[in-house]
């Protein structure tokens, strides 16, 4: 299989296609932009893909996780627990158990109550766990809400009186050993100026902390570098490496970071096929075999993805991209100029390796699609489509 056109013949559509070459292409890009490589953490949230996670490991980078599966998978994608960092802000006791016995880098806490359940499952396993306070700066990242993880408003992380609270419990406990000061202050930052706010917050924390007697070894920026969508400028990597970089040395600090979006968007392709083209009132509309069960994220976002119609030369015009799943809100773009395609035509939609994927569901019991790689001119499949048998098989009647 050397074409999309070829992989549409051989597993069918829709389905994911990713360029491995690309992906290496992008970690390399990103630790060049560092005089000295930081931890880089790749976020299995944007795409967990044991293919693509497996390269991120044979590339020498480490993980951040959200959760005890995602764990698993780091772990049998190669990854070292060690270069592991366990974010999210709901760890049960069996994921903490799990990452402790591990041996992860650090778990990166979200609450007080958290703080004393890692406690507790630590002093039973007879471990000091390594733990970073996850601080939330109170900063406005300008980002999409449900992608806004810094303000003050915001379900993550701790503000800074529970911080420091937070600090001086685990630097008390025989069981915690605080290692770190995290912060994450949302997804796709196209101005990086968020971040670096964040950046001096945890700064100043940081110094205090050291006054108290409490040193520590990480600064843990997070992610949320953003990738230009409409085929504009991605986030300035350069001059977050600089300013990020000088924020560390004048620490004396080690800097963590939790790239997932900007390292692996651009890799991924969904190919869907068009089914039907219709007319309505002021509208043209093609109906696709691919739908919001499978990328989400126009309809939860608003997102736009650019859209190509694959192999054929089309007369341009108006129209919305659809799916087939019974709901209004199913839809790849709407109102969209492109080449006017026909049914059995092929869309390839791009920029959807992170966060599309990983977000697909079986809804309408509609099978999961399969997943290709692009590796030395070919593709191969990394992921069988999963069938709708397959689905109902752990169901009971």
């Amino acid at each position: 299989m050397r074409t999309l056109e070829d992989v549409a013949g051989a597993v069918g559509t829709p389905f994911y296609a990713y360029d491995a070459d690309l992906f290496r292409e992008r970690i390399a890009r990103f630790r060049a932009a560092f005089d000295e490589p930081p931890e880089i953490c790749y976020a299995l949230k944007a795409n967990d893909a044991l293919a693509l996670v497996a390269i991120a490991a044979a590339e020498g980078l480490g993980a951040d996780i959200v959760s005890g599966g995602e764990l698993a998978k780091a772990l049998r994608a190669g990854i070292p627990a060690q270069r592991i960092v366990f974010s999210g802000v709901g760890k049960t006791r069996a994921e903490i158990s799990a990452a402790l016995e591990a041996g992860v880098r650090t778990l990166n806490v979200e609450s007080l109550g958290e703080l004393d359940v890692i406690a507790e499952e630590a002093t039973a396993l007879g471990v000091v766990a390594p733990v970073s306070v996850r601080l939330n700066p109170d900063v406005e990242a300008g980002t999409h809400t449900y992608i806004a993880t810094g303000s003050a408003a915001s379900k993550f992380g701790l503000g800074l009186e529970d911080a420091r609270a937070g600090y001086e419990r685990a630097a008390g406990h025989p069981a915690l050993e605080p290692v770190g000061i995290s912060f994450h202050v949302g997804s796709q930052l196209l101005d990086t100026g968020p971040v670096l706010a964040a950046g001096e917050r945890a700064a100043g924390l940081w110094r205090e902390l050291g006054a108290a007697g409490i040193r520590l070894r990480d600064l843990d920026a997070g992610g949320g570098l953003g990738i230009a969508y409409d085929g504009g400028e991605d986030a300035d990597v350069d001059a977050y490496a600089a300013t990020l970089s000088a924020l560390v040395r004048d620490l004396g600090a080690g800097l963590v970071l939790e790239p997932g979006r900007w390292l692996v968007g651009p890799v991924g392709t969904f190919v869907t096929r068009v089914l039907y083209v219709k007319d309505a009132p002021g509208r043209r509309i093609a109906v696709c075999d691919g739908g919001m069960n499978d990328l989400i994220r126009p309809s939860l976002y608003g997102a736009s993805h650019p859209i190509s119609v694959l192999g054929t030369e089309r007369e341009r015009g108006t129209l919305d991209v659809v799916g087939p799943v019974c709901e209004s809100g199913d839809f790849f773009a709407l109102g969209v100029d492109l080449p006017l395609p026909e049914p059995g035509d092929l869309l390839a939609i791009g920029q959807a390796g992170a966060y599309c994927r990983v977000m697909s569901s079986a809804y309408n019991a509609r099978p999961l699609c399969a997943e290709v790689l692009r590796e030395a001119g070919a593709y191969r499949v990394i992921r069988e489509p999963v069938s709708a048998d397959t689905l109902a098989s752990a169901e009971r009647l």
